[in-house]
C-alpha cells in the first residue's frame, strides 16, 4: 500500500490489493467482482484473480472449500493481481487460515467472528481461537459480528428466511470496503436492481446491508479515515471491464463481422473454458450458431463440418478435451480447412486441477497428434488481449486454410482488466480464400504462391465439386492416393505452409534492455507477472535486463534466434517443468537456456521472480 500524501480524513493511496474469502456459499467471487466492477467504473487500473475450489460446494468450513477473490487496484499501471495482500476479508476461520500467510505485517484483517465457532475452528485446524491466543497481534484485526449485524439490519423485511438474510452477509463486509476505499454504492445497488428485478425484497435486503456495512465501518475507531486511489491515466477511449474468457468470445464476434461470415461454436463445457460458451450462446442476433454437444469430439467434428460449409468456426476446450479432439485437428489440417481449437489451459493432467492454473498444455498443442500434423499455434497473455488474439486466431485460420491452437489459461481467462472498446472498422482487414467460379485449370489443392493456402470451395458452388477426407490426398485431384511421392510431398507442403505463416506475423519485440546481461523469456499468461517484477528492478536501478514474450508458438517470429543471441543470459519463466524451453532449445540447440518453473496451480508472484533474476545477475 503505496502512500503519496495525506489529510484530516482521507489517504491518497497509489495502488491497494484487496482479498475476498469465504466458503465457496459465501459469494466472493460477486463481492470481488463487484468491488472490481465499481473501481473500473472509477477509472482505476485493475488486475483480479479469482481463486475456487473445483468442487461445486465443497464441505462448509473446510481448508480447501475456501473461496477467494483478489483484486489490485490503482492510479498506476497495474499487470497484476499482485502478491502481499493489504487487506484480507475472511468470512470465516478457514479462509484466514489458508490466506493469512500474504497479508503484509501491519496490514488489516476483516473477520466476522460469527463464524469463529468450535466447530468451525476444528474444521479449520486450529487448535486455538486466533482471534484471542496473539497469533494475530503483528496486524490490525477488525472483529465484526457480520452474520449479527445481518440479521439485525434484516429483521424488518418480512417474508425473507433465515438462508436469504444470511447470504447477504457478503454485502455487509462489501459495504465496509467501499467506505474504506471511499467507493460508491449507486454500481452494485444498480447491479441489485438488475438481477434481482423479478424478487423485490432481494433488492432490499441487499441494498440495505450493503448500506449498513458502509455506514457500520465509518463508526469503527480502528479505521480512522478512509483511503482514496485516483483514476489512472489511461489512453483515452472508452473502456469497460472484462474477463479473458468474453473478450475471447468477443474477439470471434469481431472477426466474423470483418469477414463477412457466420460464426459457429461446436463445444462441450469444461472448465475453465466454458464461460466462452455461456457468452457466445447470447449473440444469435449476430448470426452465431452455437451447439452444445454431447460430448468433445461431437464439439470438433461439427466445427469442422461448419468449416466446411463455410463458417468461421471455432471449438472450445482445455487440456483433456485438447487430448479427445486431437484427431479431429488432424483431420482438419488433412483437408486443409480453417478452425479455431480454444484451449483454456488448467492444472493437471487428468481432472487434475480444474479451476487452477497452468502452461502444460504446449507440447500437446504442438504435437498431441498422430502422423506429421503441424498447424498454428499461438497464445493469449492478458485478460484483455485474448480479445485481439481471438481475432487473430480467425485471421490466420481464414487466410492459411489450417487449424488454429489458441491458448489461453485459467488465471487470465478468470482474471479480469480494463479494456479499451474497439471499432470493428479499424481492426486489420481478414480475407478468406473462398473460391466462387472455377477457371480452366482449377483443382482443389491450387495453393496460393507465396501463402501455399489452398482455396476454399463451399459446397453447391457449380464446378467447384471435389472430394474431401482424412485419407492422403493427391496433390492435384484431391482424389485418394497412395503414391509414396505423393505422400511425401503433400507432408512437407503442409509443414512449408505453416512455416511461411512466419512472414504474415509480427517479428518479436524486447522491452527494457534490448541487449544485456539477462534476457527473461515468457510465454501465454505469464506476461503480467513478468513485466511487473522486470518493472520494478529497473525501478530499483537495475538496468541490464531485457525482456522477451512470445504469443507466436508454431512458426516462432523469424527473428526469435537474432533477438536471443544479443544476451549473455537467458532464463525462461514458465508455469509448468520447462516446455517452452524444450521448443527453444529444438530450434536453437546452440543457446544455453536457464529454466524458472513453478507448478503449484498459482501465477508466478513478483517476489519470486525479482529473486531469482537478481540472483542469476550476481
Amino acid at each position: 500500500m503505496s502512500i503519496k500524501k495525506t489529510n484530516s480524513q482521507t489517504e491518497i493511496l497509489e495502488a491497494v490489493i484487496i482479498r475476498f474469502v469465504g466458503d465457496s456459499g459465501d459469494g466472493m467471487q460477486l463481492t470481488g467482482t463487484q468491488f472490481s466492477d465499481t473501481s473500473a467504473m472509477f477509472g482505476n487500473d485493475i488486475a483480479t484473480f479469482p481463486n475456487y475450489p473445483a468442487e461445486i460446494r465443497a464441505p462448509q468450513g473446510s481448508l480447501y472449500g475456501v473461496s477467494g477473490f483478489q483484486v489490485h487496484i490503482g492510479s498506476v499501471e497495474i499487470s497484476t493481481p499482485g502478491d502481499e495482500v493489504d487487506l484480507l476479508v475472511a468470512m470465516n476461520p478457514a479462509g484466514l487460515k489458508t490466506n493469512l500467510h500474504a497479508v503484509k505485517p501491519g496490514h488489516t484483517i476483516i473477520v466476522d467472528t460469527d463464524a469463529f465457532t468450535k466447530k468451525n475452528l476444528e474444521k479449520a485446524q486450529y487448535e486455538t481461537n486466533p482471534l484471542e491466543d496473539g497469533s494475530l497481534e503483528n496486524y490490525r484485526v477488525i472483529e465484526v459480528a457480520m452474520t449479527s449485524l445481518t440479521k439485525e439490519a434484516l429483521k424488518d423485511i418480512v417474508g425473507l428466511d433465515n438462508k436469504s438474510i444470511t447470504r447477504t452477509k457478503n454485502m455487509f463486509a462489501l459495504g465496509m470496503v467501499y467506505w474504506m476505499y471511499d467507493r460508491s454504492l449507486d454500481h452494485t445497488i444498480e447491479f441489485f436492481n438488475k438481477k434481482f428485478k423479478s424478487n423485490p425484497k432481494i433488492i432490499e435486503a441487499n441494498t440495505k446491508v450493503l448500506n449498513t456495512g458502509f455506514y457500520f465501518a465509518e463508526t469503527l475507531e480502528l479505521i480512522p479515515n478512509a483511503y482514496s486511489i485516483s483514476p489512472a491515466k489511461m489512453e483515452p477511449g472508452t473502456y469497460r471491464i472484462i474477463m479473458g474468457n468474453t473478450a475471447t468470445a468477443w474477439g470471434f464476434l469481431a472477426a466474423a463481422e470483418k469477414s463477412g461470415l457466420e460464426l459457429f461454436l461446436g463445444s462441450y463445457p469444461i472448465t475453465p473454458a466454458s464461460d466462452i460458451l455461456h457468452e457466445l450462446v447470447k449473440h444469435k442476433h449476430f448470426g452465431v450458431k452455437s451447439l452444445q454437444a454431447e460430448d468433445e469430439i461431437a464439439g470438433i467434428t461439427s466445427a469442422i463440418g461448419a468449416s466446411f460449409a463455410g463458417d468461421l468456426a471455432i471449438t472450445t476446450t482445455s487440456g483433456p478435451g485438447l487430448a479427445l479432439k486431437g484427431e479431429a485437428i488432424g483431420l482438419a489440417m488433412m483437408v486443409e480447412l480453417p478452425l479455431v481449437v480454444v484451449n483454456v489451459q488448467r492444472g493437471g493432467p487428468s481432472t487434475g486441477l480444474p479451476t487452477k492454473t497452468e502452461q502444460s498444455d504446449l507440447l500437446q498443442a504442438l504435437y498431441g497428434r498422430n502422423g506429421e500434423s503441424p498447424v498454428i499455434v499461438i497464445a493469449a497473455s492478458t485478460p484483455s488481449n485474448c480479445f485481439n488474439f481471438a481475432y487473430e486466431a480467425a485471421k490466420l485460420t481464414l487466410e492459411h486454410m489450417t487449424p488454429v491452437i489458441l491458448l489461453s489459461d485459467g488465471y487470465i481467462a478468470n482474471g479480469s482488466a480494463p479494456w479499451k472498446i474497439q471499432s470493428v472498422n479499424d481492426m486489420p482487414e481478414i480475407k478468406n480464400n473462398i473460391i466462387n467460379k472455377a477457371h480452366d485449370d482449377w483443382h482443389p489443392y491450387e495453393r496460393d504462391k507465396d501463402s501455399l493456402a489452398r482455396k476454399w470451395a463451399i459446397p453447391g458452388t457449380p464446378d467447384l465439386e471435389h472430394r474431401i477426407g482424412g485419407l492422403e490426398k493427391d496433390k492435384v485431384s484431391g482424389n485418394v492416393s497412395y503414391v509414396p511421392e505423393n505422400h511425401e510431398y503433400m507432408t512437407k507442403i503442409r509443414a512449408e505452409k505453416i512455416k511461411r505463416v512466419q512472414n504474415y506475423i509480427p517479428e518479436l519485440k524486447t522491452e527494457f534492455s534490448k541487449k544485456g546481461e539477462l534476457l527473461v523469456v515468457g510465454w501465454g499468461g505469464t506476461y503480467g507477472s513478468l513485466h511487473s517484477a522486470i518493472k520494478h528492478l529497473k525501478e530499483e536501478g537495475i538496468n541490464n535486463i531485457g525482456y522477451a514474450h512470445f504469443n507466436y508458438i508454431n512458426p516462432l517470429p523469424k527473428n526469435t534466434e537474432a533477438v536471443l543471441k544479443q544476451y549473455d543470459k537467458i532464463v525462461v519463466c514458465e508455469l509448468n517443468t520447462g516446455q517452452f524451453a524444450k521448443v527453444l532449445r529444438m530450434n536453437f540447440p546452440e543457446l544455453e537456456l536457464i529454466q524458472f518453473n513453478k507448478i503449484q496451480g498459482l501465477p508466478f508472484s513478483n517476489g519470486e521472480l525479482m529473486e531469482k533474476f537478481k540472483q542469476l545477475l550476481n
